[in-house]
């Protein structure tokens, strides 16, 4: 029987959590956590500064804008992910046919013809030839009222366009668009069958996330159990399965990692971590009881199961945090229970990094003394959940 303790302090390792487990390179931790979840603009960089050492936001811009090392991609539950540039063939062929298939219903819903897809995205393509534009100005040069970000989302997930720069800065979540093949050159998205890519997609999400049980993949995933089963079943003699506490679900992982798991130990002070919304560990589990107490989840997950920007201690949620509102240079904390002053230290300082590193500035930290329920808010609550 392994401990929540044991199975969260070792997650934590694997996710480069824990201080002697941060890295410099953010391509390779990029790939070791399963990608980093980008719908939110800000989301990976904080990602990234809670997981690397002397961590810049020009960290991940050189690797995204000019090594190209990595790369922005619609994969698993239709989520935008940043990939590394070699992953990027199995996430596309493992997740495309749910994406595009997604694609299609929400362009039917807008009422927009295959016939203009076709014509649009052709005249997009010829226009894109050499350089990078945003939306507005493909728009505009196209002197068109077609749907045209409907249309680059499509052509993003078919391959065809990559999304590149932010228009203005690390915050904007609205970004130019490239021809993948000029901006990616020999990047083939089309190298992997569907069935050897869930495969691998499903093995690189066990590296980073077992234990998990099959709802975990799934949920994560957005696969049916019957496909999640059936990559399972080839990976039988790569995989272990360990019993949870306080599961009902046997839970796997690679069989190289049982050792490390079962060794999983609380070594020196509480590791305590301020992770943005949507975070990777945040969303790896349908099953959160191993970090999360039901009785605290409408404070971290709203009803569409989006997490908010959450604070860790050894991998358990211990509170919230947010940015103050605009003009008072401060983080919020809310913390479920009254801490010892040594942890409260602990959390405070990580705050007051935090806050440098979001706002520029030295940043001071007030407690807040609760919030409202994210299920009882509006959509996007959860990206500022103490306002």
């Amino acid at each position: 029987m392994i401990s929540q303790q044991q199975a969260n302090l070792f997650v934590l390792a694997r996710q480069h959590l824990t201080p002697d487990s941060r890295l410099e390179d953010v391509v390779r931790v990029a790939g070791d956590i399963g990608g980093l979840h980008a719908t939110n603009a800000m989301t990976p960089y904080l990602s990234l500064w809670a997981r690397c050492s002397g961590f810049t936001r020009g960290c991940l811009e050189q690797e995204l804008y000019e090594r190209r090392t990595l790369a922005r991609l619609r994969s698993v539950r239709g989520t935008i992910y940043i990939y590394p540039r070699e992953f990027l063939p199995i996430a596309f062929a493992a997740t495309s046919a749910s994406a595009m298939a997604a694609s299609r219903r929400y362009m039917e819903a807008l009422g927009v013809p295959f016939e203009q897809y076709e014509r649009v995205s052709q005249d997009i393509l010829h226009l894109l030839a050499g350089r990078e534009m945003s939306a507005i100005a493909i728009r505009r040069a196209l002197q068109t009222d077609a749907y045209v970000p409907t249309v680059l989302s499509t052509m993003c997930d078919l391959g065809l366009l990559v999304r590149a720069r932010p228009n203005s800065g690390w915050r904007d979540a609205h970004h130019s668009y490239a021809r993948f093949e000029e901006y990616l050159p020999g990047a083939d998205l089309r190298q992997y069958g569907e069935e050897e890519a869930t495969v691998a997609l499903i093995r690189q999400y066990l590296r980073a996330f077992g234990p998990a049980s099959e709802g975990d993949i799934a949920w994560w995933s957005g696969f049916t159990r019957s496909r999640v089963r059936t990559a399972l079943r080839a990976l039988e003699t790569e995989v272990r399965q360990v019993q949870l506490e306080r599961s009902e679900q046997p839970c796997w992982l690679l069989g190289e990692d049982v050792e490390g798991l079962q060794q999983a130990r609380a070594i020196g002070p509480p590791v305590v971590n301020l992770l943005p919304n949507l975070d990777p560990y945040l969303m790896g589990y349908r099953e959160r009881a191993r970090w999360l107490d039901e009785a605290r989840t409408p404070w971290i997950f709203d009803r569409a199961g989006n997490a908010t920007s959450t604070i860790l201690v050894d991998g358990r949620a211990a509170g919230v945090w947010d940015v103050a509102p605009a003009g008072e240079p401060a983080i919020s904390v809310f913390l479920f229970e009254e801490p010892p002053p040594e942890l409260l230290e602990l959390v405070t300082e990580q705050a007051r990094r935090l806050g440098h590193f979001i706002l520029e500035r030295e940043a001071s930290v007030r407690r807040v003394p609760g919030m409202v329920p994210l299920p009882q808010r509006n959509a996007g609550g959860f990206m500022s959940p103490l306002r």
